[in-house]
């Protein structure tokens, strides 16, 4: 088992890979009664085409989420119910490009480990129960669909991504779930819930040895047959993104429009621990531009551009990265001019921001270390090969060797105007 040793913050994660395939990273943290578990696959939304066996296999969209929904339910129990009788907390959640499911406990670990790994690698499905979540999902997508929040985050994708699966709701739809059956479910679990194709991140009141060995004795008796590993395809259609329309806009009932500006990153990164510095310098750059401290924010403020609403941010997965702004305004066309102009000039706005540069890096550093109380924060961060297994306590050093350059720089990277895109929910009868 490899140890490493973050000595600076009194810490150690070990971490081993199972003959089996499954990654297993471990964090102690004495003196902690909750310990935190999550197991994750690397299959999401995105991925209804893959390559496995060498030949290339697609699926219905919404999957991965009606997958999700499914591993808890069994022939004789839930596994809810399970988690509950041990007094641990558990849920689940999919992403565009994973899928995760985790617990946490004060007491009752190994049991809850293994019903953990138990319910999310023995499947159950039977046309009954899968008929069932259907009208259940169904009724989710419905309620996504009448949501103006959620309308305009997808209509922002629609725009940054229009023909590619991001742009499709992590559900599905009501049409593509109706063709999903208990053989295609077995088929896809089979093909991405294998060990080699996953990872295991447990945080907390735990001993490392005593870890492996339960999950060792939990996958042997599994008994994994060898089958080949998946080949994600996933990529932009477009990949310099030339694709992005520029403007939409769709009518809804609600009180006050609601904008959204989305820019649409295009750039590789081949490794994972330049990806973090990238994502980390961006973050500092938005929060200099977009902050409530802002000269920036204080001026669309006053002018009743946006108000306290307002929000922003990157999200980075595999193959994909994007940045939106967003808020509740009724000068819908002033915000996205705003938004605009501010990314158009956004090296220059960042000059006469420099002097802040520090003390947003600080604050930033500041709620990272802070995250370091929380089990949950610590293992919830971690991504994989994402960012080449970097663990909080990487991101901690990464952030720490962020200079004012490398936020110009990212940030050159980023934008660039033809990638731009808006969105607007807007009221009845609006003009």
């Amino acid at each position: 088992m490899e140890e490493l040793d973050y000595s600076a913050y009194g810490s150690k994660v070990y971490r081993t890979t199972l003959d089996n395939g499954l990654k297993v990273n471990l964090l102690p943290m004495p003196n902690y009664h909750k310990t935190y578990a999550i197991l994750t696959t690397d299959f999401g939304s995105v991925d209804n085409t893959f390559v496995i066996d060498g030949r290339e296999q697609t699926v219905p969209n919404g999957v991965a989420h009606f997958l999700e929904h499914k591993l808890f339910e069994k022939e004789d129990h839930d596994a809810f119910d399970l988690f509950g009788a041990l007094g641990a907390d558990a849920n689940a959640f999919t992403s565009f490009t994973q899928t995760s499911y985790l617990f946490s406990t004060t007491a009752h670990l190994h049991e809850s480990l293994d019903v953990l790994l138990d319910f999310v690698f023995a499947p159950y499905f039977t046309e009954k129960t899968v008929e069932k979540e259907k009208g259940i999902i169904g009724q989710e997508i419905q309620m996504y669909a009448d949501s103006p929040e959620n309308r305009l985050y997808m209509g922002t994708l629609g725009n940054l991504y229009p023909n590619d699966p991001i742009r499709i709701d992590i559900a599905g739809s009501e049409e593509s779930i109706q063709r999903i059956t208990p053989e295609l479910l077995y088929k896809v679990h089979q093909t991405f819930y294998q060990p080699g194709n996953m990872n295991l991140f447990v945080a907390g009141n735990l001993v490392p040895e005593q870890i492996v060995e339960w999950v060792k004795q939990n996958q042997t008796l599994a008994n994994w047959p060898v089958r080949p590993l998946p080949k994600h395809t996933f990529a932009p259609t477009d990949p310099k993104g030339q694709d992005v329309i520029a403007f939409n806009t769709l009518t809804m009932p609600v009180a006050r429009p609601k904008a959204m500006i989305g820019l649409r990153g295009i750039s590789d990164f081949e490794d994972g621990r330049d990806r973090l510095k990238f994502v980390q310098a961006v973050g500092l750059a938005l929060e200099m531009l977009f902050d409530d401290t802002s000269e920036n924010y204080l001026q669309m403020y006053n002018k009743e551009i946006i108000d306290d609403s307002f929000g922003f941010g990157l999200e980075i997965e595999r193959g994909f990265h994007f940045a939106t702004f967003g808020s509740e305004t009724n000068r819908p066309e002033a915000f996205a001019d705003a938004i605009i102009a501010i990314l158009r000039q956004a090296n220059e706005e960042l000059e006469e921001e420099k002097d802040q540069f520090e003390s947003i890096k600080r604050g930033q550093l500041g709620r990272l270390i802070g995250c370091l109380d929380s089990p949950e924060q610590i293992a919830n961060r971690f991504s994989g090969n994402l960012f080449d297994q970097a663990t909080i306590f990487d991101e901690i050093e990464s952030l720490s060797q962020i200079t004012f350059a490398d936020l110009k720089a990212a940030l050159t990277q980023l934008v660039n105007e033809k990638r731009l895109t808006a969105f607007f929910v807007l009221p009845e009868n609006f003009s």
